[in-house]
């Protein structure tokens, strides 16, 4: 064990807090230096056991499988210029099911305020009468869309999907570090994540009962079926994707499989009467739920911008008709705004009358009075962040950043101190990962991803840990260099019986989801789509990649072989467009 483990911990220049307290670290109650044998915590006792057969380069063997793996089915991302497997370390994040619920119970409370306070939003406003919210911050957002006031879906849910930040602080205290309630993605790599890791580790799912999360798509299914229009008994669900440039794109043809509906692109839609069609080979299909992945500014050229190609004109008003739902909803960006996360205390006691079950983090808001002075005295000290921004750009770690970088900063918060907010600089929670120098700690996040039917919040056990590579790196997003780990929740939930827990482990998540991701072949066309002009092609792909802003590396060869095409799959089918998953494309970096 002295092997794998020797040296960790001994970094060159260890973070602490201003109070000099280390990092909360996952796996060890104490600091792990040179030579030590601190025991591990309970929660990680099985997997340092496993860890302790191993030397590092047969751990460095399986992690090299994983990216290989990763790289066969197109699970990839884009960084500097260059498409990578998406780093996945093989040493997992363990989360106690006593632990799991309370932290499934703060997300599901966190979901139901975000809810409650969009429908007010864009409804009669009472948090702006009762004043627990300013009316300018709302209008002054740059996602809040006046077009959205006054739609809503059969019922009555607009956060379909979200994906909350959390982080664990240095007293290991579990903090909301933002809200995602837009199009939130990286589900796609916890489903992944969870495949390979079960084929590599399957004897510790069974030992540690490790909670599956093949449910999900089922679970999203379920959730955008119940937002159907009324009187419709058999919705059709569709997954409308930006196209085969966005990032995301590996996450879109995965969720539309897995759920059984079709992928499509907005010249696959049409609108008529107030109604959305599917354009298939077999004629129109009517469309009843859009789980849409393009972004509110892209999705109706009639309502947002007029030179869009990747959504479909008229999609709004079909919306407000009541003949369609578009999930997650028009106008959630504004529950997104940074600004507002400093205000979700108070609403959750405003709309539920209860205390928050995950805190915030302490958050300066530079509008009020002194706020800006002191964070300005103290900007060498803070994180700063902006408050529209997302997969860490823009964002400032004060202790980190040259006095050039701080005199910029020092100008642009004077300008526009409502487009900003600062932080103290928290000590995420390290974790051991295998990097170049062997085993280390690194800092990482942790995204749960819930699902709103309208009657129970679901939350995925477990969801999406990333870690940052870099030694001392807070920044995980993998825009910025990061990785992932599988997040285990173990033990046994209340009501189920340990046999039942270990046979579905082994036998349905190993084998289940060991087919579930497999990749299917792109086709690539070289011709433009008939359906527009050849000089719509360059713009479709610039749009596609300004909605995630990263951008896939060009010069894709053409494959040789098309799949074959259901007999009612969407036009761009047979145009031309790719609808099915590229191996050589980007998953998709949550942001």
């Amino acid at each position: 064990m002295a092997d794998l483990f020797d040296g960790y911990g001994a970094t060159l220049a260890p973070r602490r807090t201003p109070g000099g307290d280390l990092p909360w670290d996952e796996m060890f109650g104490e600091p792990l230096m040179h030579g030590d044998h601190a025991p591990s915590r309970e929660s990680y006792k099985d997997i340092y056991s496993a860890l302790a057969k191993m030397t590092q380069e047969e751990l460095r063997g399986r992690t090299e499988a994983l990216a290989s793996s990763y790289l066969a089915q197109g699970v990839t991302f884009d960084f500097a210029g260059e498409e990578r497997p998406f780093p996945l370390d093989a040493v997992p994040r363990v989360i106690e099911q006593d632990e799991w619920v309370t932290i499934e119970a703060g997300i599901k409370q966190r979901v139901r305020t975000l809810e409650a306070f969009l429908a007010d939003v864009y409804g009669r406003q009472n948090a702006v009468r009762d004043r627990v919210i300013p009316a300018g911050l709302i209008s002054s957002s740059s996602h809040f869309h006046r077009q959205a006031a006054g739609i809503t879906s059969a019922n009555n849910v607009r956060i379909q999907v979200s994906g909350i930040d959390l982080i664990r602080d240095e007293h290991g205290k579990m903090r909301v570090l933002e809200d995602n309630v837009r199009v939130p993605s990286g589900v796609s790599y916890v489903i992944s994540n969870r495949r390979v890791m079960a084929q590599t580790l399957p004897e510790l799912f069974l030992s540690m009962r490790v909670r599956p999360v093949g449910d999900y798509p089922n679970k999203l299914l379920q959730a955008l079926r119940a937002s159907a229009p009324h009187g419709i008994d058999d919705p059709n669900v569709v997954v409308l994707t930006p196209g085969v440039y966005n990032s995301a794109y590996f996450e879109h043809t995965l969720l539309a499989r897995l759920m059984g509906v079709e992928l499509v692109e907005g010249r696959d839609l049409f609108c008529s009467g107030g109604r959305v069609f599917m354009r298939t080979t077999s004629g129109p299909q009517r469309v009843d739920v859009i789980y849409r992945r393009v972004d509110d500014e892209f999705l109706d050229p009639l309502q947002f911008r007029a030179d869009s190609m990747l959504g479909s004109p008229g999609l709004m008003l079909a919306a407000r008709l009541g003949n369609v739902t578009i999930a997650n909803a028009v106008g959630n960006g504004v529950a997104d705004d940074k600004l507002v996360y400093t205000y979700m205390p108070d609403l959750t006691r405003y709309y539920l009358g209860e205390e928050p079950i995950l805190p915030n983090v302490d958050t300066w808001r530079l509008e009020e009075p002194g706020a800006l002075e002191e964070v300005l005295d103290r900007l060498d000290e803070l994180v700063v962040k902006p408050v529209d921004g997302s997969g860490g750009k823009g964002l400032v770690v004060g202790p980190d950043a040259s006095k050039e970088e701080l005199a910029q900063l020092r100008t642009r918060l004077i300008a526009d101190p409502r487009g900003w907010i600062a932080q103290p600089v928290v000590m995420l929670s390290t974790i051991p990962t295998l990097v170049e120098d062997g085993m280390r700690p690194r800092h990482a996040d942790l995204r749960p991803f819930a699902v709103n039917d309208g009657n129970d919040i679901w939350v995925l056990p477990g969801g999406l840990t990333r870690v940052a590579l870099p030694e001392g790196q807070l920044v995980v997003n993998s825009s910025q260099g990061g990785g992932s780990k599988d997040t285990w929740v173990v033990g046994q939930p209340a009501g189920t019986q340990p046999s039942e827990v270990a046979e579905h482990d082994i036998q349905g998540l190993v084998a289940d989801q060991a087919t579930a991701t497999q990749a299917i072949p792109i086709i690539y066309d070289e011709k433009p789509s008939p359906e527009h002009s050849p000089h719509d092609g360059p713009k479709n792909q610039d749009q596609q990649e300004q909605q995630q802003q990263q951008r896939v590396p060009p010069g894709k060869p053409a494959r040789a072989e098309k799949a074959p095409v259901p007999a009612s799959a969407p036009a761009s089918a047979t145009a031309g467009a790719p609808t099915t998953t590229d191996t050589d494309r980007e998953a998709g970096a949550p942001c």
